[in-house]
């Protein structure tokens, strides 16, 4: 045999023998990924994410995916001829806005996510926080954004439910008030706390950077590792900001209700899932 080919053949043996351990880590554990961003527009990189999610899935990691829709939202309202409205970076959300959010969200980015899942040959159920009670959302304090909510209290029985049947749960974040009316909720919050009350192994957020870096315009300053009770000192000292600042908050929320570790991976990278759960290799920053 080649030495080349032989030299390819135990790189791949020691890949698969070096994931004993992750996998053993990781099974029968709640894994919630939260899906948006490039990875969400990129056919080649949506694709890799549902290979992922389906693999962990078939190894024994109950994942839970939940997802946004923030471009296809304004698509489609432009589609109608109304404009979207951002305050502060913001949707606001009329009630025009609030129906388009759940046609869209609710319906063809989560039904197509769950046709991808079903075609890697994984089986999926498409929920929203409004099945079962699932999310019980009140109107949004501060700056008025209109029909955008705030988590009141979420029921993972309709997760639980999926999971135990063998389903992955795909899970748009739209969600009731007490009164009926649909509210628009951030999907980095709405997987915090969902993965909260699932007890999660794991908190994904996958978004359009490496991860928190030192220097944002250098991603060669990756900070691999952030304990939750640093996080203050980083958001003091302006390596927290912007944008990264309410990611970061969502994944301390979650560590400090219980989830395990959170974790923020750059969904740019093909197979970034597979490749942080399986190797131990990190590809962004992991909040404990």
């Amino acid at each position: 045999m080649d030495n080349e080919i032989k030299t390819d053949i135990n790189t791949k043996a020691a890949i698969l023998s070096n994931a004993l351990p992750h996998i053993q880590r990781y099974y029968g554990k709640v894994v919630v990924v939260k899906y948006g961003g490039n990875a969400m527009l990129s056919e080649q990189l949506k694709d890799a994410v549902m290979h992922d999610i389906v693999m962990l899935s078939l190894i024994g990691v109950k994942v839970v995916l939940v997802h946004g829709g923030g471009p296809e939202i304004s698509e489609m309202l432009k589609r109608v001829g109304k404009e979207p409205v951002f305050i502060n970076g913001l949707r606001y959300t009329d009630k025009e806005t609030a129906d388009i959010v759940l046609m869209v969200l609710g319906g063809k980015v989560n039904k197509g996510l769950v046709n991808k899942l079903e075609a890697c040959g994984g089986r999926a159920l498409g929920l929203c926080g409004c099945d079962g009670g699932m999310i019980t959302a009140q109107k949004r304090t501060g700056v008025d954004l209109g029909y955008v909510g705030e988590v009141k209290d979420v029921d993972v029985r309709p997760i639980r439910d999926a999971l135990d049947n063998g389903y992955i749960p795909v899970i748009a974040t739209v969600s009731c008030g007490e009164d009926g009316q649909i509210y628009n909720i951030n999907a980095d919050t709405a997987a915090a706390r969902i993965a909260a009350a699932l007890h999660a192994e794991n908190l994904v957020l996958m978004t359009d950077v490496r991860g928190l870096l030192m220097d944002k315009d250098d991603e060669s300053t990756l900070i691999s590792e952030v304990n939750v009770s640093d996080v203050p000192v980083l958001v003091k000292k302006g390596v927290i900001s912007g944008g990264m600042i309410p990611k970061v908050d969502c994944c301390v929320e979650a560590v400090r209700r219980g989830v395990k570790q959170s974790i923020i991976i750059d969904g740019r990278i093909p197979h970034a899932i597979l490749i942080d759960m399986l190797t131990g290799e990190g590809v962004g920053t992991l909040f404990k």
